[in-house]
């Protein structure tokens, strides 16, 4: 009780208070800026917070980072542009909503549901940090393996339509992911003799392009669309909210809990977390087929998973000193800075500070309802911009966090091809999201797989001898059997319904 009381002394302090409020508006501000994601964020206030103490240094990066997640939600339901990655799972289904007249309800979701699922992590954060930590540092090589080949089965669920075309964008994802430096025998492949390509291929500027310039370059091809301006009444972003809590509260739960599980194991994310929600949704969906047109329960799910997760990640950073992302990663080497080394000792060292970052999650996920309502009044007025002023803005950002992410005109060029690639695909009718989900998984596939085989030494049945990795890859290797049975079984009635008449 006494380390409560002194943390609340601590983070209700004006400073502190100023500081986090600060903060929130510059997360907001990131993360709603196509190219200048969550991570960035926190990095750009590491330099800040050398001058501070480690309360407000941990209220500025939690802060930040939980506003971010949830500002990316705006480009992606205004301009088809996820400001982070954390949502491009559920881009394309957001903006088609947008396009429906649904556009205040489709932000008031992701508003209202950020925060819950937000409130739903740090709540498990509080209550079950010691032995969710447990569960994490569990998994090995094995189980991450199956983890990452679970998250690309999802890439069939997220295209009904032509299943085969989603397979193919996927495989093109994982084949551009093997551009680099081989993880295991650090040979160079598929680098052509180019000194920068031995870098790989970074994810967030190939997500730009193949978002963020294909929609670009399809607003200069279809000539009819650039200059209009798309006026939609600005509303009241939170009617219909309850209905849809109301109709999908189960979904919220399991997207929450999704997204804790996912962000408690060490290099997983919100990130992640969302695309598996979103697949997980439409996978026992009693509407899978509004998947794709602007349904919101994909979103419901996919929206809580990615703000959960961040609660999730503290999980492991706290108790063991592993960082659950990114960001946490970077949350580590601040606190060492400051003199607080995370891991079991630090809650009996140090506990008022542990209570320090549960309060601040709990601050920031109040301030996100009105500074987001903010963001969002204030995003929408881009709808009013003509789009032959609005893109060559848009553009700019893209080039200058291309630019950022890499630090080089690599980045750039990387982001002009990706986008080429990514405009060539969706005009042949072949989705983006699964390659994008092979650029998410990729590496992670791979760097478990060669890690566990080196262990096994090429004997495959260990990646069912440990318990966790068992029950992960029976489960995947269903997935795949059902799959496979429905289409051998579909394909005698469709070639029923068309063979000719006698």
């Amino acid at each position: 009780m006494n380390a409560l009381l002194e943390a609340s002394r601590l983070i209700f302090d004006p400073y502190v208070l100023w500081v986090i409020a600060a903060s929130a508006g510059f997360g907001m501000f990131v993360g709603a800026m196509p190219g200048l994601t969550a991570t960035m964020a926190t990095a750009l206030l590491v330099p800040v917070t050398f001058f501070m103490d480690p309360v407000p240094a941990l209220g500025a990066i939690v802060t930040a980072t939980a506003m971010a997640i949830f500002a990316g939600d705006i480009p992606a339901a205004l301009l088809r542009i996820p400001g982070t990655p954390a949502s491009a799972a559920y881009t394309d289904e957001s903006y088609a909503m947008s396009r429906n007249g649904q556009l205040d309800l489709n932000l008031g979701v992701n508003l209202v549901f950020s925060v819950l699922g937000g409130f739903v992590g740090v709540a498990i954060l509080i209550v079950c940090a010691p032995a969710l930590a447990e569960v994490a540092i569990n998994f090995s090589s094995f189980e991450y393996f199956w983890l990452a080949l679970l998250g690309l089965t999802c890439a069939v669920f997220m295209t009904s339509d032509v299943p085969l075309k989603g397979i193919t964008s996927l495989l093109f994802g994982l084949a551009v992911n093997c551009i680099g430096i081989d993880p295991a025998a650090g040979y160079p492949r598929f680098t052509f003799g180019s000194v920068e390509l031995l870098q790989g291929i970074s994810f967030i500027p190939a997500m730009i392009g193949m978002f963020a310039l294909s929609e670009l370059l399809r607003g200069m091809v279809h000539s009819d669309a650039t200059g209009a301006v798309i006026a939609q009444k600005i509303g009241n972003i939170f009617s219909g909210v309850f209905g849809v809590f109301k109709r999908y509260w189960f979904n919220f739960l399991r997207g929450s809990a999704i997204g804790v599980l996912i962000g408690a194991l060490p290099g997983a994310g919100a990130d992640i977390a969302a695309w598996i929600s979103f697949a997980i949704s439409k996978r026992f969906s009693k509407e899978p087929e509004k998947f794709g047109t602007g349904h919101i329960e994909g979103i419901v799910d996919a929206t809580s998973a990615n703000n959960s997760a961040l609660g999730g990640a503290w999980i492991p950073a706290l108790v063991f000193g592993i960082p659950g992302d990114s960001i946490t990663a970077i949350v580590i080497g601040v606190l060492y800075m400051k003199g607080m080394n995370p891991g079991p000792t630090v809650f009996l060292q140090n506990p008022q500070f542990i209570y320090a970052v549960f309060i601040i999650f709990i601050l920031a996920n109040i301030l996100m309802l009105p500074l987001g309502w903010i963001a969002i009044k204030g995003g929408k007025q881009l709808l009013r911009v003509p789009r032959n002023v609005l893109l060559p803005v848009i553009l700019m950002f893209c080039l200058v966090g291309s630019y950022a992410m890499t630090n080089s005109v690599y980045g750039v060029i990387m982001m002009l091809v990706m986008g080429l690639i990514g405009w060539l695909m969706e005009e042949h009718g072949f989705p983006i999201a699964p390659a994008i989900l092979g650029l998410v998984l990729g590496e992670m596939l791979e760097q478990n797989f060669m890690t566990s085989m080196i262990k096994a030494d090429g004997a495959f049945i260990m990646f069912f001898e440990r318990p966790i990795a068992a029950t992960l890859g029976v489960v995947t290797l269903l997935i795949w059997g059902t799959m496979l049975w429905r289409g051998i079984k579909g394909r005698p009635a469709t070639v029923s319904q068309v063979a000719p008449a006698p």
